[in-house]
């Protein structure tokens, strides 16, 4: 890689919000460093460390987990550590039970002296504690630049007045065409955010504060995608520089190794792959920290049935490992329904599947896309809806069609977007265009240049 030998080693402690869409994507950009050589604290609870994915052996020794053991609080479960854990009201108490780490954070950094610390959106108190120690902050978003600037800009108006309405065009402020918005009942759960909750501050405010407060902010993006949207950002909401740090694919290499870990599971679900046709399956996952509903679910799985099309549903109970041990598996007429972690990169990859049922979660699309995989867009939590209008944008897969005012769909909206991907004429211009985006999103070496590029950043910062 471009930046091995090229200079001293940096230190960079690295500080993720405790849910594991956050936390995969952090240990993505620390393994990139620590392939570099350079040194990483990766901090967060100690049973989040203890279902993080095993480090391959090449950058095993350049990553410490550091554990900081969280403190006790009203309302939030004794071993609840993630948001994975718990209920979605739950969450704020996490929140909550976060801030209290702000006096061991602060020992660490004053112990070790990290050339960097790089945090999440939640830790809005972490750019002042280093501050005060000399210690260059960042704020890594695991958002793409157009979300954050979506949701970044209605802060600006009280928030006691906000209307779920006002989400559902594109901001004014934004200078370009684009179709980014969310829809009515997309942006009803959205506006919790900018509501206080029991942690006394709101997310947002959390967002506000990390982002003034940062000497950078890197994005999980390229300018590829996002050009515009990261100068954009760049003028209405930093204080620092904005730099992406590309998609973060997973390498080739470790897409061998993961091919390696063969559990009974996973050789079932493989076997099973094996004897359906080319492009003929449609894989079906909405990530681990969504969740459906039982009507939700009714209504998937009914429309599983109604599209004749053969899929394999990985239901993921919320977990939170990235790696471990399998559930069961159910046959179905013409499906397969596998309860518990499923390989999803080999998966993804195998060549029986066509298409991929997503939730829209940016790290699954990332997947999807890397792939060349079309997508079935079924969006559920906070940023998919974007994600989703995006997807359409690049036109590489069919939006499943909601009620606009609940976001209620049946099986028959189902049946049909996936039809229209897997089977009817337009889905040969869904499959072409997602071989073409494939280009971008498995561009290795496109990435690795933009981290080579980030810590070069991060050097003349420190200097």
């Amino acid at each position: 890689m471009a930046d091995h030998g090229n200079g001293d080693s940096l230190h960079i402690a690295v500080f993720p919000w405790l849910a594991f869409g956050h936390m995969l994507p952090f240990l993505r950009l620390s393994k990139s460093l620590a392939k570099r050589r350079h040194r990483v604290s990766f901090l967060s609870t100690p049973r989040n460390i203890a279902r993080l994915p095993k480090l391959p052996p090449d950058v095993a020794p350049f990553i410490e987990f550091v554990p900081l053991p969280l403190p006790p609080v009203d309302n939030l479960p004794l071993d609840a550590e993630s948001t994975n854990d718990l209920l979605p009201d739950q969450v704020q108490y996490l929140k909550k039970a976060l801030d209290g780490l702000q006096s061991p954070f602060a020992c660490f950094l004053r112990s070790t002296k990290p050339d960097w610390v790089i945090i999440d959106f939640c830790q809005h108190w972490a750019p002042d504690i280093a501050a005060e120690l000399n210690v260059p902050c960042a704020y890594f978003s695991i958002f793409r630049a157009s979300t954050l600037f979506i949701f970044s800009d209605k802060i600006t108006r009280p928030t006691s007045l906000l209307t779920p309405e006002e989400f559902t065009k594109p901001p004014e402020s934004v200078p370009f065409p684009t179709t980014l918005a969310l829809r009515l009942h997309e942006a009803k759960g959205v506006i919790w955010a900018y509501r206080d909750n029991a942690s006394g501050i709101s997310d947002v405010q959390r967002i506000t504060s990390v982002l003034k407060a940062s000497n950078l902010v890197a994005f999980r993006s390229c300018f590829e995608h996002e050009s515009s949207w990261l100068s954009l950002f760049a003028t209405r909401f930093c204080a620092g520089d904005v730099v992406p740090v590309g998609l973060l694919p997973t390498p080739a290499d470790e897409l061998a190794s993961h091919a390696e870990v063969q559990s009974s599971s996973t050789a079932t679900i493989l076997r099973w792959l094996s004897e359906q046709l080319p492009r003929s399956v449609v894989y079906v996952a909405i990530g681990s920290e969504a969740t459906l509903s039982a009507e939700q679910e009714r209504e998937l799985a009914s429309g599983l049935e109604l599209s004749a099309v053969p899929f394999l549903w990985a239901v993921r109970k919320p977990s939170g490992s990235g790696a471990g041990g399998g559930g069961g598996a159910r046959h179905h007429h013409h499906g397969m329904v596998i309860e518990g972690w499923v390989p999803q990169l080999e998966i993804l990859r195998h060549n029986s599947v066509g298409a991929f049922l997503t939730h829209c979660g940016y790290s699954s699309v990332i997947e999807g896309l890397q792939f060349g995989l079309p997508l079935v867009i079924l969006p559920l939590i906070v940023d998919t809806g974007l994600i989703a209008r995006w997807c359409v944008e690049m036109k590489v897969g069919e939006e499943v069609a909601r009620n606009e005012a609940d976001g209620s769909f049946t099986g028959d909206d189902v049946a049909v977007a996936i039809r229209k991907v897997m089977v009817e004429e337009e889905g040969k211009a869904f499959r072409s265009n997602s071989e073409k985006q494939r280009e971008v999103f498995a561009d290795t070496k496109l990435h690795e240049s933009y981290v080579d590029s980030f810590i070069q950043r991060l050097r003349s910062k420190g200097d």
